[in-house]
């Protein structure tokens, strides 16, 4: 009873704190970019602590240039866990375009969606991605394509690559300034007890888990403690092509995330 107490008043409270902040952020949008970039990251602290998600940040993001943030992903929870972390927009799939009141919030985060299965909607986003990096913009990119359990690291697609390493903007001279950091996301901790291996599945959204039932389960289990490690910048014109950045990104999430399970 005390468990689906607090899930319903995390929600309420949740509701209440982000319906009336909605048009604040929309007028952003159209009056202030920079205010429009930084007022998510201002709300997904408070987000967090409304949650009850406290997380230990190791490494720090990059703040004088455009940075791509490579991560991996293992639950709804990671969208405000990293929009606490820095002020960030998402690359995610379209299918997230439709989801009532998510896709409103994802679209006032400047979320940019991708269609994997229309090559010429790609191109857009494509597009869109390298005009938002060149205007200084950080971007994360869940380079899985999907969620995992929280205990490993799925291979990275290298065919998400392609919108910020094309081969034929490789040299392109506008682009050196463009960062990437690699970013190991960790669920540690609940209540204060190690979640363990099986407490990981539990808390992860993938597979054939439904989004309502996971977030309900996340919400009513109590404090939740996290850890991201940020690595230090790279400069994006240092790799080779789409598969080195994916390679190499890939080696370094699968090492921050083996390494914060270890303790």
């Amino acid at each position: 009873m005390q468990s689906r107490f607090r899930a319903y008043f995390v929600l309420a409270s949740f509701i209440a704190f982000t319906v009336p902040l909605m048009p604040v952020q929309a007028l952003l949008l159209r009056i202030s970019p920079g205010l429009a970039r930084r007022f998510p990251h201002w709300y997904h602290r408070r987000v967090c602590r409304l949650i009850g998600l406290s997380v230990t940040i190791e490494g720090a993001v990059a703040r004088d240039r455009a940075v791509l943030i490579v991560a991996n992903h293992v639950s709804w929870l990671d969208i405000p866990l990293l929009s606490a972390v820095a002020p960030v927009s998402f690359v995610a799939k379209k299918d997230v375009a439709s989801w009532p009141f998510i896709a409103t919030l994802a679209r006032l985060q400047r979320t940019v969606f991708v269609d994997r299965e229309r090559r010429f909607k790609v191109q857009d986003a494509t597009n869109e991605i390298i005009d938002r990096l060149n205007a200084g913009d950080t971007i994360v990119l869940f380079a899985e394509g999907t969620s995992s359990d929280g205990n490993r690291v799925l291979p990275f697609k290298t065919s998400l690559f392609a919108a910020v390493k094309p081969a034929e903007r490789a040299a392109d001279a506008a682009r050196p300034q463009t960062a990437v950091q690699t970013v190991s996301i960790a669920y540690m901790r609940r209540n204060g007890l190690p979640l363990g291996w099986f407490g990981r599945r539990a808390f992860g959204y993938y597979g054939d888990v439904e989004m309502g039932a996971n977030a309900w389960d996340v919400l009513s289990g109590g404090a939740i403690e996290a850890v991201v490690h940020i690595d230090a910048p790279v400069s994006l014109d240092s790799f080779i092509d789409r598969k080195d950045l994916a390679r190499r990104s890939e080696i370094a999430v699968r090492d921050g995330v083996r390494s914060a399970l270890r303790r």
